[in-house]
């Protein structure tokens, strides 16, 4: 969130705006009956949000889906122990340099490289490994990063995943021949540390998996501009309002809040999400060159990745 549009005089949501613990675990409840196999905590940063070990708790014991977090890695050193015991599984932490200078001019950033490093070092010993390492690479800022951090990473137990600079809200001043295409990052990696692609995880996953052929591990690229994969996305997603959003780039949100306040039945609330997910036709990465210009699109800082 930057500083020049988020500062000391924004005016933030009133807390009784924001949904409350329990009225994000019945709907992630919802969700998960629905087959919903993830439950991924973003923001923002997640770890800001006061009591968020407590939610974890309560997401933990919803029988099925899986329990992860995204987090830039600054609180992560701090809070890695007591989240893995709320129940947490997996952790993905945003690095996009590990040059301090680099680091600092991609994420506005107060913090150094190091209290990430050391805040992925904490989740891993408190079990929750392999923790993924996200890098979004922009041409001109943070390209010469990729072999910095492929070499940083190799060998560690975690996963590094690359992701091309998308234009993710209205206000990152994206262009076209600023994004990275998968297929050089995969490149110039392989030129140094030779590559063999691997299976996906599961249908539906987002990033190209690949493997250093001499067994040290493995590296993602996730290419949404240069290889749109919107036929297969299974993702929705629920802001901290109550707002459901079918896709990343979306400009408008379905509320549930409103419906949620006013006494709906869980299966009310459930007939509610099947109308807003059954009829999506969101391909906004397939049609991305032909899109309006000027679409206002919501911030990725509201919905998360």
């Amino acid at each position: 969130m930057p500083k020049t549009v988020f500062g000391r005089d924004y005016p933030f949501l009133p807390r009784a705006e924001l949904l409350s613990f329990e009225e994000i675990t019945r709907l992630a409840r919802l969700f998960a009956h629905i087959g919903v196999r993830k439950i991924r905590l973003t923001g923002g940063e997640p770890l800001l949000r006061h009591g968020v070990e407590k939610l974890i708790g309560m997401l933990s014991e919803i029988p099925g889906p899986e329990l992860a977090l995204t987090t830039n890695g600054s609180l992560l050193e701090k809070k890695a122990k007591a989240l893995a015991e709320a129940g947490l599984k997996r952790v993905t932490v945003s690095l996009d340099a590990l040059d301090e200078n680099t680091f600092r001019r991609v994420n506005d950033a107060d913090y150094p490289v190091a209290k990430v490093l050391a805040g992925i070092e904490a989740a891993a010993s408190a079990g929750l490994r392999p923790v993924k390492i996200n890098c979004v690479v922009k041409r001109g800022l943070n390209e010469g990063e990729i072999i910095p951090l492929a070499r940083h990473f190799r060998g560690s137990g975690h996963i590094l995943r690359f992701i091309e600079y998308m234009d993710v809200g209205s206000s990152n001043g994206w262009r076209l021949d600023e994004v990275v295409p998968a297929s050089e990052i995969l490149r110039r990696i392989d030129e140094v540390f030779p590559l063999e692609p691997i299976d996906p995880n599961y249908p539906g996953e987002v990033a190209e998996r690949w493997r250093y052929r001499d067994g040290q591990g493995e590296i993602g690229v996730i290419a949404s501009v240069t290889r749109a994969f919107c036929s297969s996305c299974t993702r929705i997603r629920l802001s901290t309002d109550g707002k459901l959003y079918t896709c990343l780039f979306a400009s408008h949100g379905h509320d549930l809040r409103g419906p949620l306040r006013a006494g709906d039945s869980d299966a009310e609330l459930l007939a509610r999400i099947r109308a807003i997910w059954e009829p999506r036709n969101d391909r906004y990465s397939l049609l991305r060159l032909q899109a309006t210009p000027g679409l206002k699109k919501i911030e990725m800082s509201y919905i998360g990745g």
